[in-house]
């Protein structure tokens, strides 16, 4: 397992704990759901974690250079925001904040 998988496992281990929240795949990417819908993935090479945020947010966080679009085979996913293992001390907070809006 890359290092990238590994810290995204480490920050994501607790939160499978947590009421409706499960382990699960998206696009063959391993992932987060929380009752049923998908918050969080780790690419599948380790190289970022992705995480769902309403568009405007995720348009910030490219814009300030925090991540970047996801963007698989060339298609941007408006609400999915990839940033990278460089910034892994980031992704707790950014999980929190995905958790939040899945719930909401």
């Amino acid at each position: 397992m890359s290092d990238g998988k590994q810290q995204f496992w480490k920050i994501a281990e607790p939160w499978l704990a947590k009421p409706g929240v499960t382990k699960s795949t998206m696009m063959g990417f391993p992932c987060l759901r929380l009752e049923g819908k998908y918050f969080a993935s780790v690419h599948k090479d380790g190289t970022a974690m992705i995480i769902k945020l309403p568009e405007g947010r995720v348009l910030d966080l490219v814009a300030e250079g925090a991540g970047e679009n996801f963007a698989p085979a060339g298609r941007v996913f408006r609400e999915w925001l990839a940033v990278p293992s460089d910034k892994s001390d980031t992704w707790a907070d950014y999980l929190e904040e995905a958790h939040a809006f899945a719930g909401a």
